[in-house]
C-alpha cells in the first residue's frame, strides 16, 4: 500500500521502517526544514529498548546515549538532600537502560531508512479528504497525493488528529503543569553523568551536562506560575521563566542568566491525550498524537516505538485488510497505555510536589532507593511493560523472496 506519515519524530520513522519492511511504500512528512537538532534527554528502556534492538540500531543508540550514574536533589545552597545511584534502575531494566537525546534517537532511527523512503521536509498535512478507498491528501505546500492509508505521528498537538478527529481541547488532558527547557555552552559547575535539581513548591529546576561543553536545563512547575497566560515568542517564554523562578536559591540565578545565550526555549505544557478511538476510515495515529503519556512520564518514545510496531506489524498479520488491522492495534495497545497514562499522570507531581512535606517525603523515599523493597515499590514496578511484545511475519532484509 502507499502510506503518508505526518511526522518524522520517534513514531513516525519506526512506523516507516517495520512498513517498509513489510513491501509498502512510505511517504514522510516533517514540518521542519531539516531534522531536528537539541531537544531534551529522554529515559529509553522497555518495548522500545527491545524494538531498537530488532531495528539493529541499538549499539547507535548506546553510543550516543549517556549512561547517567546519580540522580541528585539538593538545597537552595545545593547540598545534597537527596536522590540515587541509577544502579538501582540498572539492575530494575537488567541494564537494558540508556538516557539519550530525543533527537539524537530520531536521527538514528531515520537513518536506519536507509534513504529508502522518500521524505518531504518543510511541509505539512493541510487536509485529508477519506475517499472510502484511498485518501487524498493535501499539503501545506507540496502538491495532492493520493494513498491507502494515513498515519498521524506528529505528538501531542498532531495537525492529522485536528483534521479527523477533532479540536485538541475535546482529547487533552492537561496534568496542572508546564515544562520548559533549554541548553548552552560553557556553563560551570559541571557534574558529569548527574542529574542535579533542586525543588521549592510548586517549581524544580535541573541540569545535566552534555558532551561538547554544553549543560541542558530542564524547568518544571505549576501551571499558576504563568498567571493564565501561555508564552508564545522567545522574548515571552523567557520573560515567563524568569518570573516564575524569581527567587529560586541554588544556581536558579546564574541559570536564568545563562539562558540569555540559548538558541531557543522549548515550553509546553505537560498533558496527556485521551481518545475512544485512535484510528477512523482509512486515518491512523500513534506515539503522542494517539495516547501521550505526557513529557514527565519517561517512557514517551519507548511507547511510540511500540505502538509504531505493532501497528505495522497488525498490517502486516492482516494481509493489508486496514480494518482488521487498525481494530487489532486498539485491541492490544488500549488496555496496556491506559495503565501507563494512570501511572504517569501519579508520576507528574513527583516533579514539582506542591508542598514543603511533599518534597521532603520525595527526597526522603529516594535516600532510601538503595533498599530493595524500597526501589521495587516505587520504581521497578513502573519499569516494568506488562505485555510481551508480539512477534510478526515481517521478512528477513536480504532474504530471497519465498517462490
Amino acid at each position: 500500500m502507499r502510506i503518508a506519515i505526518n511526522g518524522l519524530g520517534i513514531a513516525g520513522p519506526t512506523l516507516a521502517y517495520w512498513l517498509r519492511r513489510a513491501g509498502h511504500e512510505v511517504l514522510l512528512v516533517e514540518a521542519a526544514p531539516q531534522l531536528r537538532s537539541g531537544g531534551y534527554v529522554i529515559d529509553f528502556w522497555g518495548l522500545g529498548y527491545d524494538i531498537a534492538e530488532r531495528m539493529g540500531v541499538l549499539p547507535s543508540v548506546r553510543a550516543a546515549g549517556y549512561q547517567v550514574q546519580e540522580v541528585r536533589f539538593v538545597d537552595r545552597r545545593g547540598r545534597r538532600v537527596g536522590g540515587f545511584d541509577v544502579k538501582v534502575v540498572a539492575r530494575a531494566t537488567g541494564g537494558r537502560f540508556t538516557s539519550v537525546r530525543r533527537s539524537d534517537l530520531s536521527a538514528i532511527l531515520y537513518g536506519a531508512l536507509g534513504g529508502e523512503v522518500e521524505t518531504l521536509f518543510g511541509d505539512s498535512v493541510a487536509a485529508v479528504e477519506d475517499e472510502g478507498d484511498a485518501v487524498r491528501l493535501h499539503f501545506e505546500h507540496a502538491a495532492e497525493r493520493v494513498v491507502d492509508l494515513v498515519v498521524g505521528a506528529d505528538g501531542l498537538h498532531s495537525r492529522v488528529r485536528g483534521l479527523v478527529f477533532g479540536p485538541e481541547e475535546h482529547l487533552e488532558v492537561p496534568l496542572g503543569y508546564h515544562v520548559a527547557a533549554f541548553e548552552v555552552e560553557g556553563y560551570r559547575p559541571r557534574d558529569e553523568l548527574v542529574y542535579v535539581s533542586q525543588s521549592i513548591p510548586g517549581r524544580q529546576v535541573s541540569r545535566f551536562t552534555l558532551r561538547d561543553n554544553r549543560t541542558i536545563f530542564l524547568f518544571v512547575f505549576r501551571d499558576e506560575y504563568l498567571e493564565g497566560v501561555t508564552p508564545v515568542t522567545e522574548p515571552e517564554k523567557r520573560a515567563a521563566l524568569r518570573r516564575a523562578f524569581a527567587g529560586v536559591g541554588w544556581e536558579c540565578p546564574r541559570i536564568l542568566e545563562a539562558m540569555e545565550g540559548a538558541d531557543a526555549i522549548y515550553l509546553d505544557r505537560v498533558s496527556q491525550i485521551r481518545m475512544e478511538h485512535w484510528t477512523r476510515g482509512r486515518v491512523a495515529l500513534v506515539g503522542d498524537a494517539a495516547a501521550c503519556v505526557s513529557l514527565l512520564a519517561g517512557e514517551g518514545t519507548g511507547l511510540a516505538m511500540t505502538e509504531a510496531y505493532v501497528l505495522a506489524g497488525e498490517l502486516r498479520a492482516s494481509g493489508g485488510d486496514h480494518h482488521a488491522a487498525f481494530a487489532a492495534y486498539e485491541r492490544r495497545l488500549r488496555p496496556f497505555l491506559a495503565r501507563k497514562q494512570a501511572t504517569a499522570a501519579k508520576f507528574a507531581s513527583s516533579f514539582a510536589p506542591r508542598t514543603a512535606l511533599g518534597i521532603h517525603f520525595r527526597n526522603l523515599v529516594t535516600r532510601l532507593m538503595k533498599i530493595p523493597l524500597v526501589t521495587d515499590y516505587f520504581i521497578t514496578r513502573d519499569l516494568r511493560d506488562d505485555i510481551v511484545l508480539p512477534e510478526y511475519p515481517f521478512p528477513i532484509p536480504g532474504a530471497a523472496p519465498r517462490r
